[in-house]
């Protein structure tokens, strides 16, 4: 009975490990590219380049916050009192070197995929690949990491949110469009908004680490007033595209995942404590699944139904 309770404890740190919340922001994205271009290009769908995007997807996100456990620890900004979803080595003692090397072996199934993926399309994606990984591993890592700069919300928006749509895209269709990059500026938006109440939460850790985030350089009420911002134009930019006709009404179904950005902006507002704000990061990611899930659901009810 020890040695279950023992592996079913290994198993949950494991998992946590790879923050598997965060892995949502991975496959919104690929569904609502392989959506697109299922309804906007009308192209039959390879149900295996989807499925192989969506496992190398999830690996590099897991990665990536598995590379961010790592130098997050050696730069002394987990510690045993921190809040939040890392600081799995310093709460449950594993091995930096044992992370690190996890890390790199995700990288390198999502490599293989990759290769597959490039055989069945193109291979100039193996160069996009390979730089959004490198970007994986610079986000946290490398002399100067981009997530303690004011520029993480918009790196992780551009690579994990509208990065990933287009190359789901690109895959089944061949190209990118216009009408693709118009409908992924909403998941590239709601991505930067995930890193953005991250750095509002760590704001006062975050400054003791010296890092320099957009949250830390606007202030705290002002960085909560621009993800107001960011959710607000998430849910008008589609509307906009539904008025001048470019996509279905169905597209309406995003507004079914509205109390979830106003339940985070509402828990910011009224607490400031890390532990007690911890609610409006999972209303924030949950904004961005099911925001970006619906879009997708709405793209093809309305080309079924058209």
């Amino acid at each position: 009975m020890t040695k279950v309770i023992e592996a079913d404890r290994g198993f949950q740190v494991w998992w946590h490990l790879t923050r598997p919340h965060t892995l949502t922001a991975s496959f919104a994205p690929v569904f609502l590219g392989t959506a697109i271009a299922a309804t906007i290009s009308q192209h039959d769908i390879n149900f295996l380049l989807f499925f192989a995007m969506l496992m190398a997807s999830m690996l590099i996100q897991a990665a990536t916050n598995m590379f961010n456990e790592y130098y997050d620890y050696k730069l002394g900004l987990d510690n045993e009192n921190s809040v939040g979803i890392g600081g799995t080595i310093v709460r449950h003692g594993v091995a930096p070197k044992t992370i690190m090397m996890i890390a790199l072996s995700f990288y390198g199934i999502a490599l293989l995929l990759g290769i597959y993926i490039c055989a069945a399309s193109s291979w100039w994606l193996a160069v996009v690949g390979l730089i959004c990984m490198l970007i994986g591993y610079l986000y946290t890592g490398g002399p100067i990491p981009i997530a303690y700069t004011p520029f993480g919300e918009l790196v992780s928006g551009a690579v994990m949110g509208m990065g990933i749509v287009l190359i789901a895209f690109f895959i089944q269709t061949g190209t990118v469009t216009w009408e693709a990059v118009l409908l992924s500026i909403p998941s590239m938006i709601l991505v930067g908004g995930i890193m953005l109440a991250n750095n509002i939460r760590d704001i006062v850790g975050d400054t003791e680490g010296g890092r320099k985030t957009m949250a830390i350089i606007v202030g705290r009420e002002r960085a909560i007033t621009i993800l107001s911002l960011f959710f607000i134009v998430s849910y008008l930019w589609i509307i906009g595209l539904i008025i001048i006709d470019d996509i279905s009404e169905w597209g309406l179904l995003i507004v079914l995942s509205l109390p979830m950005p106003l339940k985070a902006i509402t828990v910011f507002r009224a607490h400031k404590a890390p532990k007690d704000v911890m609610p409006a990061m999972k209303y924030t990611a949950q904004t961005n699944t099911f925001f970006v899930f619906l879009l997708g659901v709405g793209l093809l009810v309305g080309h079924f139904l058209s």
